[in-house]
């Protein structure tokens, strides 16, 4: 017997246009949370939402923000609507959240992994993204992750750097690390994929996101059904 939400997709799925649902279908089967992002402190709007539009180009579904200090802010200029098709997870309650997050994601089963300059950092290349389900810490533009991540991280990499500038906008480091561990993810036998639960619960959020006033038309679903 279908499941609720998939009758409840199957409904919605009618009042977006069939160019789209096609792409909805399409795209969900690329979708991962076997590696998930996580921004801590982020303050240039303009690197914080390149890195939606990078997370959501590759196929991560899930991105951490984590607020300390500062509040992350989207430029809608360059995240083009991509923000919507994410599900984005804020840690902002306590003066310090970087703990929290750090709690919640192990509670989940990822390993931590903090990108850094460390000496004992593993370079980008060597690192296997397929081990066990990962999430890859990205720090503020100036001053990199806190001491906190850095010092309860499972594993440290790094991307190379050939040239004489020390470090990689943060927007750009991101880019680099998610496309390479993305391309050698989907080429390993690890169950990257999305369950079929989770498909659902994404289409659904999807659709949500795509269709005004969707609350009044899932009220109306849930009265007939």
């Amino acid at each position: 017997m279908p499941s609720l939400n998939s009758e409840l997709i199957k409904y919605l799925s009618g009042f977006v246009t069939p160019r789209r649902w096609k792409n909805m279908e399409k795209t969900i089967h690329y979708r991962t949370r076997y590696i998930t992002v996580v921004l801590e402190d982020i303050f240039q709007p303009h690197n914080a939402s390149a890195v939606l539009r990078t997370c959501e180009c590759l196929g991560i579904q899930e991105v951490h923000i984590i607020e300390n200090k500062n509040q992350y802010n989207i430029n809608p200029d360059v995240v083009m609507g991509s923000d919507k098709w994410l599900t984005l997870i804020k840690y902002n309650n306590e003066v310090f959240n970087t703990p929290i997050a750090i709690k919640e994601l192990r509670k989940k089963g990822y390993r931590i992994i903090a990108t850094s300059f460390s000496k004992k950092a593993t370079p980008l290349e060597v690192f296997n993204p397929s081990d066990n389900p990962c999430a890859i810490f990205f720090g503020t533009e100036l001053t990199g992750l806190t001491a906190e991540v850095l010092d309860q991280a499972d594993e440290h990499i790094n991307i190379p750097i050939y040239g004489f500038t020390d470090s990689y906008n943060i927007s750009v480091s991101a880019a680099i690390v998610l496309y390479d561990l993305l391309k050698r993810l989907r080429q390993s036998k690890a169950p990257w994929q999305l369950s079929e639960t989770e498909m659902e619960e994404v289409l659904l959020q999807w659709l949500k996101n795509s269709i005004k006033r969707s609350d009044l038309l899932i009220e109306e679903f849930l009265r007939n059904h």
